[in-house]
């Protein structure tokens, strides 16, 4: 009697230490009741399962690609590093590089799962503005690393006048916000890059119903949005491109396709600091993309800071109607691996996507 009553305490034990519901803000602990490491990530979901890919986050650098997967949303276990930085000088992955933002998604076709990542050289901060891919055989890694690139090297945006089509290579970098604005909506970073890539930094995927695959990143310094067309197997761009948005300053872009429309949930570029969201919709994938303002419902801080977070992903909850979860990130950039995970409802009211404050809540 005394060995049944301790294995249906160790029983009750072992179920409280699971979760039933999230709580934005706090620790959030896989099965084994460590922190989960997966920062600036985003969520494939395959087969029944949802993975969660994020940055793997020491103090300050990236260790690599995490993965986590769970069946309700609430539970992760711990799938480990699925794509690794190497200690090896000849590779653009060597370890003390930066990988940010990691997406996953699936192509049928090849039956790949193929991942691309904001990347950034070994002690050279920020300057590279690459996006890397990577190619696994399964959700679970290991992930295969392809290359790093600047997108769309000699080829103009789609979008972008046939007058304005002319090699500049004046540098335009380190000028006051409001001539640098000024600067890339007259298009001068796309004629500055032209030979060299595109920069490519905060990134994101989106898949349409009709499986075409594209890459959304902030480009021309952070001030325009480029989405690109993908090729067929994922693994590298189409040569179709368009600038969405130039000079407004938007990156962390979200994007979610609801009713036929797609909208777009992005952030202003203030580092770690966190700053309003801004929300767009728009009829076509490319554009042209209106403003909705702010998605935020709360007090003035509240909208202020976006919750003290940072966009990442929008997840569409499968086989829930109209169900999106709001992915964001409260950076903590003196220790970034305890960076918080900010999940929030996100619903529709009057056609414009809003988020409220939960300090707990379920799908329910």
């Amino acid at each position: 009697m005394k060995k049944y009553l301790i294995s249906i305490l160790l029983i009750l034990s072992y179920a409280k230490s699971f979760s039933q519901s999230f709580k934005p803000g706090e620790v959030w602990k896989d099965t084994d009741g460590k922190a989960i490491n997966a920062h600036g990530g985003g969520i494939l979901y395959h087969q029944g399962t949802y993975y969660w890919y994020g940055e793997n986050r020491g103090e300050k650098r990236t260790v690599g690609v995490s993965c986590y997967s769970s069946k309700d949303l609430y539970n992760w276990n711990n799938e480990g590093i699925v794509l690794k930085t190497v200690a090896d000088s000849t590779s653009l992955l060597q370890t003390g590089c930066l990988i940010e933002r990691p997406k996953v998604i699936y192509n049928l076709k090849t039956d790949k799962y193929v991942m691309w990542f904001h990347h950034e050289l070994k002690n050279q901060g920020y300057k590279a503005a690459l996006t890397g891919v990577a190619v696994a055989d399964s959700p679970q890694g290991p992930f295969t690393y392809l290359k790093s690139l600047r997108p769309h090297k000699g080829i103009w945006p789609a979008n972008f006048p046939e007058d304005k089509r002319k090699i500049d290579t004046t540098s335009v970098t380190n000028k006051p916000p409001t001539e640098l604005k000024e600067r890339v909506i007259a298009g001068e970073i796309v004629q500055r890059d032209f030979n060299t890539g595109q920069m490519s930094r905060d990134m994101t995927l989106f898949v349409d119903d009709d499986h075409v695959a594209y890459h959304i990143a902030s480009s021309e310094e952070n001030q325009t949005l480029h989405i690109s067309k993908l090729t067929d197997d994922y693994l590298d761009f189409d040569k179709e491109y368009h600038r969405v948005l130039p000079g407004l300053a938007n990156e962390a872009p979200a994007i979610i396709k609801h009713q036929n429309k797609y909208y777009l949930i992005a952030s202003g570029t203030t580092g770690w600091k966190p700053n309003p969201a801004r929300s767009y919709v728009s009829d076509t994938i490319f554009g042209k993309w209106v403003s909705l303002g702010n998605p935020v419902r709360g007090s003035e801080e509240e909208k202020a800071t976006t919750f003290k977070s940072q966009s990442t992903y929008i997840l569409a909850v499968r086989g829930m109607k109209n169900k999106f979860i709001y992915m964001g990130d409260r950076w903590n950039p003196d220790d970034l691996k305890d960076s918080r995970y900010i999940w929030l409802p996100l619903t529709f009211e009057n056609g414009k996507p809003t988020i409220h404050w939960k300090s707990s809540w379920r799908l329910e």
